[in-house]
């Protein structure tokens, strides 16, 4: 995708300098930075800290760390300790676990002076599938966008309602949930995409709503609980989010909110679809609400905001009476019985273990 008229992914190895380089998305919309991540720390600091955040990108930051440190120290102890650090930044999203599992498990086959290279060569692989996987997700929701275009009057727009932000940013290219909305633009299809703010850390306003005017695509931003209002009201025709963790049964973990937004489509007869690659289902889980550890972020997410001032000054400030007691979720599970599909690169199926099936038999056991 661009930003301005120029292509960017998410993280990239910068072949002149030999250093990986992400946007860091902590300031966007209002500042645009681009930040070299050159030891184990930072890129810990990256993930837990969100510069860089959804579940995707998340694999393949946590990817090109194994080979900074393994530049630095290719050593067993190193390998194993990168992992561990790695895996406990962020405990919701799998495919976290799913890049570190990969990197570790060729890692540990090769020698020492073997390691940096094959780090690097699998992370540029991860990096490549993943853009892949996503724009199949897009060639296969399309189609869905296609079928409502159908049944409207020329000219008339496809309304689709968005969470959080499953972007280009989301992840290292095309995104999940935006992917069929950048298919349908290239093929001339009007879509309006309403986007939810996403409290509290304001993902939609910042990152989606972003995406979207670089994009040239119509949108308009709304608060977190106008989507039942519009949908109630006949204004919305598509539900499309993306998912940090999938249980192999089909129940869908998103950013807090998702769950509200899958029981207005519901209760307003609205397709509601999570888009998705297959690295983001945990084939291990078949209950969500039970087995999917929830992340709880900190309180400054809740009790201040960043925004840019009337003076052009981007500030924090804070919202709520002072030592106000907080509680922040930064996820729920959306029961697989309200999800009308699972978009993936291989296709849209039920979002079951049946459906799953279909699409991945070699992950499915009976």
């Amino acid at each position: 995708m661009k930003i301005g008229n120029q292509h960017y992914r998410s993280i990239w190895f910068d072949e002149q300098s030999q250093h990986v380089k992400i946007i860091d998305q902590r300031w966007l919309p209002h500042q645009f930075k681009i930040v070299t991540l050159n030891n184990r720390d930072a890129f810990i600091a990256a993930i837990g800290d969100m510069w860089v955040r959804g579940a995707p990108l998340i694999g393949a930051t946590a990817a090109y760390a194994f080979y900074v440190q393994m530049k630095k120290d290719p050593s067993h102890q190193s390998l194993d300790q990168t992992y561990d650090l790695l895996l406990a930044t962020r405990p919701t999203a799998v495919n976290l676990r799913w890049a570190l599992d990969k990197m570790r498990a060729l890692l540990t086959r090769l020698s020492e002076n073997q390691r940096p290279q094959a780090a690097l060569a699998l992370a540029q692989e991860i990096c490549e599938q993943d853009v892949e996987r996503n724009r199949l997700i897009g060639v296969h929701g399309l189609g869905l966008i296609k079928k409502i275009a159908t049944t409207k009057s020329p000219g008339e727009r496809v309304n689709i309602l968005t969470h959080c932000n499953a972007g280009w940013l989301a992840t290292v290219d095309w995104g999940t949930a935006t992917s069929p909305i950048y298919h349908a633009a290239q093929e001339n299809i009007h879509v309006h995409i309403y986007v939810d703010e996403t409290r509290p850390r304001n993902q939609g306003a910042h990152l989606t709503a972003f995406e979207l005017a670089q994009q040239n695509i119509d949108h308009q931003l709304i608060v977190d609980n106008a989507g039942g209002h519009l949908m109630q009201h006949g204004d919305i025709d598509l539900v499309i989010t993306g998912t940090d963790r999938t249980t192999g049964s089909g129940d869908v973990c998103n950013k807090i909110g998702t769950y509200l937004k899958a029981l207005a489509a519901r209760d307003n007869d609205i397709p509601f679809y999570v888009a998705l690659p297959s690295t983001t289902i945990d084939w291990a889980l078949s209950n969500g609400i039970a087995q999917i550890p929830i992340e709880e972020r900190d309180s400054l997410e809740v009790t201040k905001i960043w925004g840019k001032l009337d003076n052009g000054t981007v500030a924090q400030v804070q919202i709520c009476p002072d030592n106000t007691p907080v509680a922040n979720p930064a996820f729920d599970v959306t029961p697989a019985r309200l999800v009308t599909g699972l978009i993936t690169e291989r296709g849209i199926c039920e979002a079951s273990k049946l459906g799953l099936a279909k699409l991945f038999p070699e992950f499915v056991t009976n």
